[in-house]
């Protein structure tokens, strides 16, 4: 299974399994079809949270985006506002 084909709650489970300390990273890596570094990645973004709370992570990440899109078009919206402004008519 490819890292992209992993869901948040699977990627936690994996990383509980690490923490458990019975496998090392590079035995669970194998065992899952990964490479360590991805599993070190996960442990960067994941780290910490339980199963439970990855729904609320995902729904976070992606209030996130849609708050940068709105932040982006006000900025854009702003700046042709005054660039309209600042010609001389």
């Amino acid at each position: 299974m490819k890292a992209g084909q992993f869901s948040n709650e699977q990627i936690v489970a994996i990383l509980q399994e690490v923490e458990k300390g019975e496998k090392t990273v590079t035995q669970l890596a194998q065992e899952k079809g990964v490479s360590d570094a991805t599993i070190y990645a996960w442990r960067k973004k994941f780290g910490g949270l339980a199963t439970r709370d990855t729904t609320r992570f995902r729904e976070l990440e992606k209030e996130n985006a849609r708050l940068k899109k709105l932040l982006a078009e006000k900025v854009l919206e702003n700046d042709v506002i005054k660039e309209a402004l600042s010609k001389n008519f």
